[in-house]
């Protein structure tokens, strides 16, 4: 898991802007994704994923591990980290709800994107180049 840096984005050419915030960054694959946070309390047995633009939830149950920051498993460790195979439709945002029974122990917001974090652009292969020969006149 990585986090993104503040920055501004317009997303699917739409008006809507927003900020990337430690943001959970997700994959649209059917392979376990691994990502960690730091909760109300310690311990957690199901996880609600719920699309922000359709509005559908999936509920997951899941087994948690206490882990440090390096993701070493540590009874002291300050964060929860969950393991399981999430189904995510990219470039859609999610908002994630963790509980443990009936309490709700963490929320956040997730991403999904195949691109990497590091390359990460909202826009990728939307923009075409087109070169003129127009000039035009600056008056001060």
């Amino acid at each position: 898991m990585k986090l993104l840096s503040p920055q501004r984005y317009t997303l699917n050419n739409k008006k809507q802007i927003f900020r990337l915030l430690n943001m959970i960054v997700l994959k649209e694959q059917g392979t376990d994704q691994t990502f960690k946070f730091i909760p109300r309390e310690y311990t957690a047995d199901s996880l609600v994923l719920t699309n922000e633009t359709t509005n559908a939830s999936t509920t997951y149950v899941i087994t948690v591990s206490r882990v440090d920051y390096n993701d070493n498993v540590d009874t002291a460790g300050l964060y929860l980290s969950v393991t399981d195979t999430f189904t995510l439709k990219e470039d859609n945002f999610y908002s994630l709800v963790v509980k443990n029974g009936s309490d709700v122990i963490y929320r956040d917001k997730v991403f999904c994107t195949n691109q990497t974090v590091s390359d990460f652009t909202v826009n990728s292969g939307e923009f075409n180049t087109y070169t003129s020969t127009n000039e035009y006149i600056t008056y001060e």
